[in-house]
Formats: structure tokens, sequence, C-alpha cells
């Protein structure tokens, strides 16, 4: 499958026929925009977009109106591709915030390697219970130096209410986590997606972080799935290209906090 063939079943798959990723979430389709509502822990916001340059600032405002007015920050998951050209923009002259760029990598399964091997001492841990969240929000705040409330919560939610479609792991030195990543399995596609890998710093470059991604793509194979898709940060993308993942397009995440109207 070539590029634009692979980008077009993408978007179909995992944006605009995307499934709520929690229990207590659900999607709603708003003339040219497709978003997911859910509870304040959950990821609220805009999946996908076909707007035009007449009627997208009128389209960004509504979605503004409707998140405000309950309360709730909200993404506009942003692609390279999307229309109009300019949609950046008009997000942040809404009063939305950008986070940092991140490259949308893809890789078919069968091309990838299923089996890495750990450094000596480390095993890894599947995660069942709350025990194995609590180690996974702790190499979170560690790896990434941003609180893990919010994911602990959601991960105990999927847990709870639909383990099939998430499996997390932790890299465990002895009895310290020092890595951790999650795999989101999006039944009906040929997709799965990785998710929060991070590891700890003093246990970066010795290979942690590939075996986990070999780890995650042997299950990803075994249920059928034929291919993986990861929002990469400039830190995982060379690993990730090594690996033979190549970029598909790029995304930026537009933050809306509640409570801003932007002026919209």
């Amino acid at each position: 499958m070539d590029h634009g063939e692979l980008l077009a079943l993408f978007d179909r798959r995992l944006r605009r026929e995307a499934k709520p990723d929690s229990a207590g979430a659900r999607i709603e389709r708003d003339g040219g925009v497709l978003r997911q509502v859910g509870a304040p822990h959950d990821w609220n916001g805009v999946l996908w977009s076909d707007l035009d340059e007449a009627g997208a600032d009128a389209a960004i405002a509504a979605q503004v109106r409707y998140f405000t007015a309950r309360g709730l920050e909200f993404e506009w998951k942003a692609y390279a591709h999307d229309r109009p050209d300019d949609l950046g923009r008009r997000l942040r002259a809404a009063g939305f915030t950008p986070e940092p760029e991140e490259a949308v990598m893809v890789a078919a399964i069968a091309d990838l390697p299923t089996d890495a091997a750990l450094p000596e001492g480390v095993h890894l841990r599947q995660v069942t219970d709350a025990a194995g969240v609590d180690l996974v929000a702790e190499v979170h705040e560690q790896a990434f130096g941003t609180s893990s409330a919010r994911l602990r919560q959601r991960l105990l939610d999927r847990l709870d209410r639909n383990p099939g479609t998430v499996g997390t792991v932790v890299a465990m030195a002895g009895e310290v986590p020092v890595c951790s990543a999650r795999m989101e399995l999006y039944p009906g596609t040929e997709f799965a997606g990785l998710w929060g890998g991070g590891t700890v710093a003093a246990w970066r470059g010795r290979g942690i972080y590939r075996a986990l991604v070999a780890h995650r793509a042997r299950i990803a194979a075994d249920l059928g799935y034929r291919y993986l898709q990861v929002d990469a940060s400039d830190q995982s993308r060379p690993i990730l290209q090594r690996l033979g993942f190549a970029v598909l397009s790029t995304t930026t995440p537009y933050v809306h906090q509640a409570g801003h109207d932007g002026g919209a």
C-alpha cells in the first residue's frame, strides 16, 4: 500500500469512523467535525474535521461554545493534511494553545521485530490492577515531568469497564518501575496504536523502549492487526524509524482550556 492509500485508510478508520476510547465517552458528528465527549478525565476533543475557508471559523467557534458550556478542557487534534491550510492559525486565534508537533508514524507489523532483549535484571509486568496502574503513573511523572492523575483515572476505568481494548506493560528493574507503555486496540480496523512510551532518565539508551515496541508488536500480530501507529515525539521518532516506522503525516494538539472563550 502506497503512502496516499495508507493515509486515506488511516483517516477513514481511526478518525472518520472512530469509536469512543473509553466506556463513558461518546462520538458526535457536528457538520464537518467529529468529536469525542466524555467525563473530565476522558480525552475530550475533535478527532477529525473537513472544513473550508468560508466556514472554518464558525465551526471552530461552535466547538468552543459546545465544550465551554460543559466546563470541559478539550483538544483539537489537527493534522498537516487537514483543511483549510491555515487551520492552525485559526485555532490559535480562537484561543487554543498548540502543544509540540508529533510525527504520525505507521509500520506494517509483519515488517517489525517482535523480539528484543531487555537489559540484565529487567523484566516486564503486565498491568492488570490498580497496583500496576500506580507503577505506570510513577513512570509517567518521572519520564515526562507532568501529573499522572488523569492518565491514572483513565487506565483504571479501562481496566474496570473495557479491559480488552488496552494493553499496558511496565518494565521493572527489580521492584523499581523504569519504563511503561500501552497499546490501544481498535477492533474492526487494521490498526493498533502505541501510546505513552516513557523511560525514566537514568535508564534511557539501554534498549528498553525498543523492547516494549517489539513486545506490543508481537501481541498485535497475534491478534491479527496489520499496522501499528504512533504519534511520535522528537525523542522517539529516530528509534521508531530505525525499527521500520515511516512518517505518514504530522499532528499538532491544540488545547482549549475550560472556561476560556477565546473571543468566540
